[in-house]
């Protein structure tokens, strides 16, 4: 079945895109990693690059679930104390394409949901796209498997 669907994360925008046939069909703001971009292990920097979404995980979920090694442990509500960074709501597991990156899987690169919206549209996370949980059900229901994902670095400089 063939997949017509691209998704193209900007780092400098802080937005990821969903194309079909080549025409955006929605864009979500996000936050990728405070530390910038980069492939090394442990370095919580958002890897750039060529990947597919290899694994969806959390259908079902609540909105909140709450994620430690895609294994649903919990769940979160507004209100609740928002210290670290929780993988909510759903994950799309990201595998790298390129060399560079192909330790992406290892690294747990994921899109997901997150208890911090409110720092979605600046960098922020630990390496994975962050979104709000009723974008990344959006997104989640949207997607296959195997979908094909660009995460461009940055093209601006900080000033």
């Amino acid at each position: 079945m063939h997949n017509p669907y691209l998704l193209e994360c900007s780092v400098d925008d802080q937005l990821l895109r969903l194309s079909a046939a080549g025409r955006v069909v929605a864009t979500y703001p996000v936050s990728t990693a405070a530390k910038g971009v980069g492939q090394a292990q442990e370095s919580f920097r958002t890897p750039v690059g060529r990947f597919r979404v290899a694994e969806k995980v959390g259908a079902d979920a609540p909105v909140g679930t709450v994620f430690s090694a895609r294994i649903p442990t919990g769940r979160w509500r507004p209100g609740d104390p928002a210290a670290g960074d929780l993988v909510l709501t759903r994950i799309l597991r990201l595998e790298g394409l390129d060399p560079d990156n192909a330790n992406t899987m290892d690294r747990c690169i994921y899109i997901h949901g997150t208890n911090r919206e409110d720092l979605i549209g600046t960098p922020a996370s630990h390496g994975c796209i962050r979104m709000r949980n009723a974008d990344v059900i959006e997104l989640f229901d949207l997607v296959p498997e195997g979908t094909p994902m660009i995460i461009h670095p940055p093209a601006r400089t900080a000033s």
